[in-house]
């Protein structure tokens, strides 16, 4: 909204008020804008909202009780009183701006303004359209809640609320985009998070300078982030309230942005893309052995292929034991070459997926493992051994937890076999160092992204590879600074 607009205040002559609507907002012209004029004790009250964001029958009650007010009242110098008064609803306040006005009323509220106040009565009576809590497809587990956040920001925080129902949790409301005017919600517990942190993560979205955000989390993401071309997620997502009420707990800090399933967590690390709520589910050893299965299938994901590839081109650093590895067959194209197109192939059916309905999704599957794979080993385009280890690679980056993580995997692996094809040993050495220096170097919201292994803690580290048992972990993580490190609150 331009500045000149946040100092018009609400003129008491509803004719101003009338013409300022339709030419700011298209009343009249745009359908969904509804707008009805009463008159109450001889003096004329316009009422605006919109209809998909409102609910029908909540306006006709709102609209049979102000005309019950003719039959019921007399006194129309106090008719302000007496309107506010029969507004039944759970929040009604005050406003005396026309930035103000519209803003609430494109957020889902009912405005009413009288003849001759110079302040308007918006009314909470949004209902945004939308559909149930169910569990997200990509963090499901065996045992557990089947709810999950949705698009629409109350509701999220009423999931939020219902598991931690401290009354010192903070939902700080926040609008961005000029004019999308977005609402992003900041969640924390008051006596847990970091000061500092809360203010940074405020100051940066205030800071926000974008006409909207179509795009929800994600462009809050990358403002806050103010990431360049790195791969690598830098932020949490999470569309389970359990797991976000467990980082709330600890001390992070959330975004919930509406119009968006998913509420970013800050600060994180490489090590918190790796955790999934199912290894909470089970007993502390179930889920140690599922936390061990899924590191190493993450590993898997980025380095089985070149190291493969380096046993491939130099077979004399491999044991006698291992002579075995390394393929039967060639084919008719370079190892390094069948490789990189199995990675890309398998990138063309994950896309694929994507975009095919659910009942061919399967057909699809069975085409591509059957009869392109088997075709592809057949005519001498691929080696067995290659498809063997792609397929293993790829199912690696299907088991990581956080989508974003096994994306940025995948980009490095193929760089990883690019630069070991072309250098051996010495290229698979060097892309090494290059990664874990780069990871070293990134950092999320000034909080080192390999902690706890560089800088190293050795209680955050155990706590990192083995499921400690709840009665155990009292204390919070300290990467977060958090005010109360205790768990247990003192009574």
């Amino acid at each position: 909204m331009a500045q000149h607009d946040q100092k018009i205040p609400v003129n008491p002559k509803l004719k101003h008020t009338e013409n300022y609507m339709k030419t700011r907002l298209g009343i009249g012209v745009s359908f969904d804008l509804g707008f009805r004029k009463l008159v109450l004790l001889k003096r004329d009250i316009h009422i605006y909202y919109v209809t998909g964001l409102c609910d029908s029958i909540v306006i006709q009650d709102l609209l049979k009780e102000l005309v019950n007010l003719n039959d019921h009242e007399s006194n129309g110098r106090k008719l302000p009183e007496i309107v506010e008064n029969r507004l039944i609803h759970q929040q009604v306040e005050q406003v005396k701006t026309m930035d103000e006005a519209i803003d609430q009323m494109l957020s889902g509220l009912i405005v009413l303004f009288i003849d001759g106040e110079r302040f308007a009565f918006v009314i909470d009576v949004r209902n945004y359209p939308g559909r149930t809590p169910e569990e997200p497809d990509i963090e499901r587990v065996v045992r557990g809640s089947r709810d999950g956040y949705t698009e629409n920001i109350i509701e999220n925080t009423a999931l939020t609320r219902r598991r931690i129902r401290d009354p010192r949790l903070r939902n700080e409301m926040l609008k961005v985009g000029e004019r999308s005017k977005t609402d992003v919600c900041l969640s924390y517990i008051d006596d847990v998070a970091d000061e500092g942190l809360i203010q940074l993560i405020k100051d940066r979205i205030q800071a926000i300078e974008v006409d909207g955000i179509s795009m929800a989390d994600k462009t809050i993401d990358e403002f806050i982030i103010n990431r360049k071309w790195d791969p690598y997620p830098l932020v949490r997502y999470t569309e389970r309230p359990d797991v976000a009420a467990n980082h709330l707990l600890e001390g992070h800090v959330l975004i919930i942005v509406d119009t968006s399933p998913s509420v970013i967590i800050l600060p994180t690390t490489f090590f918190h893309h790796l955790q999934h709520a199912e290894e909470y589910r089970q007993t502390p050893a179930i889920g140690t052995f599922i936390r061990w299965i899924r590191i190493m299938a993450v590993f898997a994901s980025m380095y089985l292929l070149p190291l493969w590839l380096l046993f491939v081109m130099e077979p004399d650093l491999l044991p006698k034991q291992l002579a075995f590895i390394g393929p039967n067959e060639e084919g008719n194209i370079s190892i390094p070459i069948q490789i990189i197109m199995g990675v890309i192939g398998i990138e063309f059916l994950r896309m694929a997926a994507i975009h095919t309905p659910t009942p061919l999704s399967t057909a699809m599957g069975l085409i591509a493992a059957v009869l392109i794979g088997q075709i592809a080993i057949d005519v001498g385009m691929f080696s067995p051994e290659v498809i063997l280890y792609v397929s293993v690679s790829a199912i690696g980056g299907y088991v990581t937890p956080s989508y974003e993580l096994s994306v940025s995997n995948k980009i490095v692996n193929i760089i990883f076999v690019i630069i070991t094809g072309l250098f051996g040993l010495i290229g698979f050495v060097s892309m090494f160092l290059v990664h874990i220096l780069f990871l070293i170097h990134l950092k999320s919201l000034r909080t080192p992204y390999l902690w706890p292994f560089i800088p190293f803690n050795p209680r955050a580290m155990l706590h990192t590879l083995v499921r400690i048992p709840v009665p155990y972990t009292n204390s919070r993580p300290s990467i977060v600074h958090p005010k109360n490190n205790y768990r247990q609150p003192e009574k």
